[in-house]
């Protein structure tokens, strides 16, 4: 239920985030000053007024437990303040493994515990194209093709997802 206190401390997080989506894309340098200046006065004034106000709280009521939740992972939040590559959230993660979480009963029937363990790779190369923006298919038609064709394992980290360039088509010779 929506209080005066909820309302408070939910008006904080909001602030928080609107810096961050300002600073979203940014270099991590540029994020990292803009968070010094902007964000940490706002997360320090959070913190008092969480810290304060919950201690006229029972510990039994539900914003005192949302209360106690933050506090205790109050130092994992925090450290987004101290890097700028860093997400003050998970949410990224989060939309990244979706597909396996909604089709985590699927792999109940994979058969055997090796045909789970494939699909669990096929999928994590999948979801880390996409995250690449890199097209899944053509990327494992390609690095399969290549493997097979003898490609030496000192360049391996070329055949990353995040260091593949698709080769050129070569056209077919015309028929004479």
């Amino acid at each position: 239920q929506p209080t005066e206190l909820s309302t408070t401390a939910m008006a904080g997080i909001q602030a928080i985030y609107r810096i961050e989506e300002e600073i979203r894309g940014l270099p991590p340098a540029e994020r990292l000053a803009a968070r010094r200046t902007r964000t940490r006065p706002l997360v320090r004034a959070l913190r008092r007024q969480l810290m304060r106000q919950a201690n006229g709280l029972s510990r039994h009521a539900d914003i005192a437990k949302a209360f106690a939740y933050g506090a205790k992972r109050w130092r994992a939040f925090n450290r987004f303040l101290y890097d700028g590559q860093l997400e003050p959230d998970n949410l990224i993660a989060e939309r990244a493994i979706r597909g396996f979480t909604v089709g985590r009963r699927n792999w109940l029937f994979s058969g055997s515990f090796a045909a789970a363990e494939r699909s669990a790779v096929v999928l994590s190369i999948i979801e880390t194209c996409k995250l690449c923006g890199v097209d899944a298919e053509a990327y494992m038609a390609d690095v399969t093709e290549r493997i097979q064709n003898d490609w030496p394992a000192s360049r391996w980290d070329e055949l990353m997802p995040w260091n593949w360039v698709r080769r050129q088509e070569m056209p077919l010779p015309l028929a004479a």
